[in-house]
Parts: structure tokens; C-alpha cells; sequence
């Protein structure tokens, strides 16, 4: 239906609904399906325009239909700060509640796994949160109470059951099961990652390696690289187009950064590739080049819009993957971010709703960019101000008027001294400037260094 249709967002999990209709009714021709989709329309649950949300989310999920009541935090533990522990963090973020702005919540899990990413299953019920160091993956219950989630299930066994996977990375929502990427692998903790498949509930189905020249598994090399490298993924599943990235191996990212900085070996392990998969069949169809470590890749989404950006942290550039007119996928490098010469280390980005604009986050200077894309092959920064003296991750709201910023990019990597803040604040976009409404000193408040967010809401639940 979401093919048929070309919509990319949906009020609930469509899937979800007809199997439960399905299962109470034969399916017996057109007549049968027509009528079901009267019933949907009927109940309000076929795919609509939402109002909230974050942009960069799976297509695949449930969304929220309006202002979010709460953002999660997953938090890198530091020691002697607080309990020292990795935990997901509450903040309420209701305009009219009396805890505006503040932490009501925290869910610690014992020790410190380098926590990293985190991602809802397709029914919003449960948020899968990764540490790249341990591998382990923790399952948190935001369905019972949204305002206070509960640690549902730990995946301890993700390195054995996946064939030597390391470092799970994006946790994402695919209709009944969760995608995720890993960074790494158990052989030599280089840069060889993969794609590792589980069901909603935990259970491991598949293992799928990124092609390298040795082992293209099928896909086309169109440039000098197939290196194996792993790092984000996302999916526009009307053009059956899955799309990873590449950054680095667990030696890498878990190594001072200074150090690794000087060490002209470990500067050369970074991956240099995105790769275009089959989503039905998860099968590789083409490697292409694209230097510097890709990053974070945000798809359009708009139905008319056939293409997907991302950002190189070590060439500071803005890449374009795009179907041709031919229906065929091509990379093209289409923009600057700041000055390249200075490694302003792009790190996180998010697009808008309307595919007008593209946030651009640089570690290395504390700032976030603004880049006009509504001709993507020609992205024009139209905007810049400094978050911090390091920002990493940004979450846009679906309506474009709010945006999230956090400070955490990892463990070792942070900034040390007084350059070392870790805050999450919050600013309203008006069109023309960022204003901010409130920030959290994490270290203030004991709690460590904060990385991603995802957005939560009661009204899902009802």
C-alpha cells in the first residue's frame, strides 16, 4: 500500500492493521481488499501528513501527530560522574507542563558499553539502544508509561549470533524487525562491518556483510572502492532502495582521538564508500565511492523527490545520492561545509519535512549550518550559528520549529577541559534564526554525555 500510494509516513503501521484483519477474514480477490481499505479510511489509519515527528525517522514507523511530550536521551556514562553508568534520559518537553525543560527520568544499565544510537520498532513501542564498545543492545519499554520507560530485554549475544558482527550502530525500524549496522567485526576490529537483522522481539534472523573487493556478494564496484566499511542505513521502499554508509572500526573509535589523529595508520582505516542494496532481497547492487566517511544519511520525503544526502566527516562535503533519469543510482558531491581545509568534522544532519532544508552539525567548531536544498544538486548555506564548544547530534520536528541539539560524539573523542560541555538544548526555528528555549548541563546534572534522541508522546498510546 505505501507503494501503491508513494507516501513515506504514516499515522500507524498499516502492516500491522490488515494482518489483524486479515487473520479474522478470508482473502478472497478485490472485493476483500477494497473493503478493508474502506475500514481504514473508515478508522483514520491509511498514511496522512503529520505535523510533529522527527524527519529523519523510518518510514516504516508509527508517528507522532503532534507537539512531543518527551525526548530520550541515551547517555554515555563517565566515570566519577553520578552513578557512571549508560542510561536513557527523560526530558519533558511540553510547553504547559510545570517539569518544561526538565530530566523526570533515568533508566541506568549497568556499566559503561559506549552508547551510541538508538531506534523504535515499527509499532513505537519499544526503543532499541546500542553500545558500539560491548556490542550489547538494550531494549527499553516506552509503551507502558512514555514518561517513564523501563528496561525491557539486553541482547548479550549479538557478536555470536550475528557471525563476528561488532559495534551495532543504527537500530531501524523495517516492518516487524530491526535493521541494524555494525561498525566492526571480531577478527581483526577493522573497519569490515554488516547488516544484522532481528525480529521486534529480539530474536536474530540474518547477517548480511558489506561487499569489499574480494567479496562483492553480487554487487558492481563503480569506482576504485568496495572496502567493506559500515555505518548508517535508510530506505526509500518505493524505489526499493536501501542505502549504507562507512565510517571506521572499533579500534578506531575507540581510540583517543588525539592519538589516532597522529597515528597515520588508523588515519587511513576510514571508509570511503556508501553502498545501494536491494531492500526486498537485501542483495548489494553498487558500491560507490565516496571519500572521507559518509556519515549520517537522511532520505527526501517528499514522493516526488528520488534522492538522499549525507555528509563527509573527513572531507567536509555534502554528498548526493540520486535515481537518474535512466532509474539508475548515482553519488555526486554537490557542496562545501565551512572551510574543508580546517576539518570541521561534519558530524550529525537532519533534512525538513518539506525537503527545503538541510542541518549540517560540525563537531570540531561547535556549529550548525543551515543549507537551502531545494535544488539538491546545488545545496547554498543560508544560514550558521554556534550550539556549543562541540555539538554532534540535531532532530528536527516534522513541522520544522524545533530542533535538538546534543553534544556527545564519543567517549574518547570529546573535547577535554572546559571545551568538554554536554548539554541538551533546545531551539524554535522561525524561518530566519535559532532561538533557544532551554539547555541541560549533563555534567551539572551528573548525568554524562549525551548522544542521540529520539522523540516520545503519550498520544500514541492512546
Amino acid at each position: 500500500l505505501l507503494t501503491v500510494t508513494g507516501v513515506q509516513t504514516c499515522a500507524l503501521p498499516i502492516w500491522s492493521v490488515m494482518k489483524v484483519f486479515f487473520k479474522k477474514n478470508s482473502m478472497r480477490g478485490l472485493g476483500v481488499f477494497s473493503a478493508s481499505i474502506s475500514i481504514f479510511l473508515l478508522l483514520g489509519v491509511l498514511p496522512t501528513v503529520t505535523q510533529a515527528d522527527e524527519t529523519c525517522q523510518s518510514p516504516y514507523m508509527a508517528k507522532i501527530s503532534g507537539q512531543e511530550d518527551f525526548v530520550y536521551v541515551w547517555t554515555l556514562g563517565v566515570k566519577g560522574v553520578g552513578d557512571e553508568q549508560d542510561k536513557l534520559v527523560t526530558v519533558d518537553v511540553r510547553p504547559s507542563s510545570d517539569n518544561y525543560g526538565k530530566v523526570i527520568h533515568t533508566r541506568s544499565v549497568g556499566g559503561r558499553n559506549e552508547a551510541h544510537h538508538s531506534g523504535f520498532t515499527d509499532d513505537r513501542r519499544y526503543l532499541w539502544a546500542a553500545g558500539l564498545d560491548t556490542s550489547k543492545i538494550f531494549i527499553f519499554d516506552v509503551y507502558s508509561n512514555p514518561a517513564k520507560p523501563k528496561l525491557h530485554k539486553v541482547i548479550t549475544d549479538f557478536v555470536a549470533k550475528s557471525g563476528g558482527a561488532v559495534g551495532p550502530h543504527t537500530t531501524y525500524a523495517l516492518p516487524g524487525r530491526m535493521m541494524m549496522t555494525a561498525l566492526s567485526n571480531n577478527k581483526d576490529h577493522g573497519g569490515r562491518g554488516a547488516l544484522v537483522e532481528y525480529t521486534n522481539s529480539g530474536d536474530y534472523i540474518a547477517t548480511h556483510w558489506v561487499p569489499t573487493d574480494s567479496q562483492l556478494n553480487g554487487a558492481v564496484k563503480t569506482g576504485q572502492y568496495a572496502d567493506g566499511y559500515n555505518y548508517d542505513v535508510r530506505v526509500l521502499p518505493r524505489r526499493n532502495l536501501m542505502l549504507t554508509s562507512s565510517f571506521t572500526g572499533w579500534s578506531n573509535y575507540m581510540m583517543d582521538f588525539g592519538k589516532m589523529l597522529s597515528d597515520q595508520a588508523a588515519m587511513k582505516q576510514f571508509g570511503s564508500t556508501m553502498v545501494q542494496w536491494n531492500l526486498k532481497t537485501r542483495q548489494p547492487v553498487k558500491v560507490f565511492d565516496v571519500p572521507g566517511a559518509p556519515l549520517e544519511i537522511r532520505c527526501a520525503l517528499k514522493p516526488e523527490h528520488n534522492y538522499c544526502f549525507t555528509s563527509t566527516a573527513l572531507t567536509s562535503k555534502i554528498w548526493l545520492i540520486y535515481e537518474d533519469a535512466q532509474g539508475q543510482w548515482q553519488s555526486k558531491e554537490v557542496a562545501d561545509i565551512g572551510d574543508p581545509s580546517k576539518i570541521p568534522l561534519p558530524v550529525d544532519i537532519s533534512i525538513q519535512s518539506d525537503d527545503q532544508l538541510l542541518w549540517v552539525n560540525t563537531f570540531m567548531d561547535g556549529k550548525t549550518r543551515g543549507f537551502d536544498i531545494s535544488d539538491p544538486f546545488n545545496p547554498k548555506q543560508i544560514y550558521e550559528k554556534k550550539i556549543g564548544a562541540q555539538v554532534n547530534m540535531v532532530s528536527s520536528s516534522w513541522d520544522g520549529k524545533r530542533l535538538y541539539y546534543t553534544s556527545s560524539l564519543l567517549a574518547n573523542w570529546d573535547k577535554k577541559g572546559q571545551d568538554n560541555e554536554q548539554f541538551l538544548k533546545l531551539y524554535h526555528w522561525d524561518g530566519s534564526a535559532l532561538k533557544q528555549q532551554f539547555a541541560i548541563d549533563f555534567t551539572q546534572e551528573k548525568l554524562g554525555r549525551p548522544h542521540q534522541m529520539r522523540f516520545g508522546a503519550f498520544s500514541l498510546y492512546r
